[in-house]
């Protein structure tokens, strides 16, 4: 009996499967024709998730972690501290004088880089908020509608064509590339000529007292570039951040590109 009962079961499996296939088959032939894939499997790689090439990995890596210490237990609780004595209404003013100083990097590469509309409206901001609003420490071209366009040499030069180059990350500045490097070179060397110009038309100060002042605009300028900038290393707590934020910053210089 057991046996017989085991030949029922076959066959009713067997003809389950058979009802099955069947099914498969007559569904199969209703279904629209199969779209060729875009692309290959073997195009699928960490190349193609829009990596900037990282030849230097053990340099990076290094310097990553060496900004991770500075900024763990330097930069962030000089941050920490400026941010507890000096009052919020302080910080933001301050805040809007770099960003206002800024704002002749932000021109002058708008110009290159032939962006009319937003050429205009970096140079309304600039004359907007030096005048009303008094040297920029108050920022009324954002009520106004003019929005801030942050453009680099880096993006300049992307700009015309010139390509990323390898991954790289600077001391201090954080993750970057060869280009936005070079970049970096030209827009701190335009930032140097300002700030001599400016206090060569002052006069009347020593060399020491200039020095004196220039090491604290720097320091300051420091201070609150660092706390406007809201990125904190291992803030993700994800074991892969390095490679995480390498990502994202080729993301997101280019679609500061597509502006």
């Amino acid at each position: 009996m057991p046996v017989a009962i085991r030949r029922v079961h076959l066959m009713l499996a067997a003809l389950c499967l058979a009802a099955s296939l069947a099914g498969c088959a007559t569904t199969n032939t209703n279904l629209p024709p199969e779209v060729p894939a875009m692309h290959s499997v073997s195009e699928v790689t960490d190349d193609r998730v829009a990596m900037t090439p990282d030849p230097w990995s053990g340099f990076n890596r290094s310097m990553y972690k060496f900004n991770y210490n500075l900024d763990k237990y330097f930069l962030l609780p000089v941050v920490n501290s400026y941010e507890f004595v000096t009052p919020v209404f302080l910080q933001d003013g301050i805040s809007n004088v770099f960003n206002n100083i800024g704002e002749i990097r932000n021109l002058t590469n708008c110009i290159f880089q032939l962006k009319g509309t937003q050429t205009l409206t970096t140079l309304g901001r600039f004359v907007t908020n030096t005048t009303i609003g008094i040297g920029g420490l108050f920022d009324p071209a954002t009520s106004m509608g003019m929005q801030r366009q942050v453009e680099d040499f880096g993006q300049t030069l992307g700009y015309w064509g010139v390509g990323t180059g390898n991954y790289l990350v600077l001391p201090l500045f954080g993750p970057s590339n060869v280009r936005d490097t070079g970049g970096l070179v030209v827009d701190s060397g335009l930032r140097y000529a300002l700030t001599t110009s400016i206090f060569n038309s002052v006069g009347g100060m020593s060399e020491g007292t200039e020095n004196i002042i220039s090491y604290s605009i720097t320091a300051l300028e420091t201070i609150d570039t660092r706390h406007q900038q809201k990125f904190r290393y291992n803030g993700t707590q994800y074991p892969f951040e390095y490679d995480l934020v390498r990502w994202l910053g080729g993301e997101k210089r280019k679609l500061e590109a597509l502006k």
